[in-house]
């Protein structure tokens, strides 16, 4: 077991990893071109490595121009990054890489004319709501809205209020930094209505407490030799479950429990990790109902029998986040939830790990659903101004000239692990292998009171299908009557 140094860990920030591989075009026609010019600024940064720092010199970034050799110029406009959660404070460089990427925001300011700032305009309940009435009157701001999941994104589309980023030509999605599950979610026909610059954060995985693994005769460590030789499976997981479960003290009731979940956490979590789904999407943005298939179907069941078998018994007036409660006093050893959830262990008194949700029979790697806030321009902009907004976005979420192999994002993970492995193999690995999720698009699906909620041993997840599958079906008809 690696564990993590945590002077190095403090040290580093978790940031959005940025830099400058921007787009090209002319401000009045949006015509790309790809003459450049070379600027003279210079800046160090560190290492691409998280955790070594070596310093190195970059000679110069790269200014783009237009058909004309000039530099392009956005006329001092000012960008805002629109969200719900932002302080406005701009924070000082803490380390190499920080100041690194504050030289080169200064950098594409100055170079391109424009500023650029985050600021919450709205809060998380409301956002839904005032983005509409944006898009819908417009106004002199000019913002790139962050937007999370819901029946919300697939409204403001069926609208027309979010523009076509695929008819601009200063972004090109094939570009290794776009997150694949967003394009693929915010993807309609030949449209794309959303994007996001980075990867989107992880799903859910298995925590685990080492203590109540190693009391079970079970070394921890080799979970991570499981999941780095592709043997951790539902088989090898629900083996593990039945040798951790136990009555220690013969009096009858088991006292070391195998698993404590949130129920909708492991349901979902197992359906994509067999290669089914919910609510699919085909190739032409039409949204259809999977929860019938092979694949749902065996991932649910299976589901049922592990919760059945080897899930804890709550406490009656248990409160609705009892389960973290639970694995954070060490009365379970296992939890299905996604890594964000470290951030509340952190004076948990027994050592925990984290390898991704096993995989099913039908798989053969490791697969994890991600939901992530998306970035929309409102289509109430003309071309000319939306071509500048989604130029200045591009430029935002570059890396760093000398940081493109930088992964600023495990820094914040790094902290809140106990061991390196949860980080370096598990939630990088999770990063690389999440799939869009689509259930939550479908407005008035509400997976919980339809499906989730009501599966039992005497309701069963083929019954809760059938019984809903009618409803459904008059929920898809109108989200694709005006998608397409």
């Amino acid at each position: 077991m690696k564990k993590i140094n945590k002077v190095m860990a403090l040290l580093l920030s978790a940031v959005m990893a940025i830099g400058l591989t921007a787009c090209g075009g002319d401000n009045s026609d949006t015509s790309a071109d790809t003459t450049k010019t070379e600027a003279t600024d210079t800046a160090k940064t560190e290492n691409s490595d998280t955790t070594t720092a070596e310093e190195t010199e970059i000679d110069s970034y790269t200014a783009l121009t237009d058909e004309d050799g000039n530099v392009y110029d956005l006329g001092g406009m000012e960008i805002i990054m629109a969200d719900w959660y932002s302080s406005g404070e701009k924070e000082e460089p803490t380390n190499a890489y920080e100041e690194a990427r504050a030289e080169y925001e200064d950098w594409i300011q100055e170079t391109y004319n424009f500023t650029i700032r985050s600021e919450a305009v709205s809060t998380f309940g409301d956002m839904p709501e005032d983005f509409v009435k944006f898009a819908t009157t417009g106004g002199e701001k000019n913002y790139i809205f962050a937007l999370y999941h819901g029946p919300a994104l697939v409204s403001a589309v069926n609208s027309g209020l979010m523009y076509d980023l695929s008819t601009l030509d200063c972004l090109d999605f094939s570009e290794e930094k776009w997150d694949a599950t967003t394009t693929d979610l915010m993807t309609v026909g030949d449209s794309l209505y959303a994007m996001r610059g980075v990867a989107s954060g992880p799903g859910c995985g298995i925590f685990f407490n080492k203590r109540l693994l190693t009391e079970a005769g079970i070394d921890p460590e080799t979970l991570y030799d499981l999941q780095e030789n592709g043997e951790w499976t539902w088989e090898k997981f629900e083996e593990l479950c039945q040798q951790v479960q136990a009555d220690t003290d013969n009096d009858g009731i088991i006292d070391r429990y195998a698993m404590t979940n949130f129920h909708s956490n492991l349901y979902l979590s197992s359906i994509w990790s067999n290669g089914g789904d919910i609510i699919g999407k085909d190739a032409d943005g039409y949204y259809y109902n999977a929860l019938e298939s092979d694949a749902t179907m065996e991932a649910l069941n299976w589901a049922l029998d592990m919760i059945s078998n080897y899930e804890m018994i709550y406490p009656e007036d248990a409160a609705w986040d009892y389960t973290f409660t639970a694995f954070r006093n060490g009365m379970a050893a296992f939890s299905c939830a996604a890594p964000y959830e470290s951030g509340n262990m952190t004076e948990m008194e027994d050592d925990f790990g984290y390898v991704c949700f096993p995989m099913g029979p039908r798989l053969t790697d490791y697969v994890n659903y991600q939901t992530d806030t998306v970035y929309a321009i409102p289509a109430c902009y003309d071309k000319e101004r939306a071509w500048k907004i989604a130029f200045v976005y591009n430029l935002w979420t570059d890396p760093v000239p000398g940081y493109e192999d930088y992964a600023a994002w495990k820094t914040d993970y790094y902290s809140t692990f106990r061991d390196t492995e949860s980080v370096d193999l598990t939630i990088t690995r999770m990063m690389e292998t999440g799939v869009a999720s689509y259930h939550d698009m479908i407005p008035n699906l509400s997976l919980g009171e339809d499906l989730i909620w009501g599966i039992s041993k005497d309701s069963t997840p083929a019954q809760q299908a059938e019984a809903i599958r009618n409803t459904w079906a008059a929920y898809l008809d109108a989200a694709n009557s005006k998608s397409n």
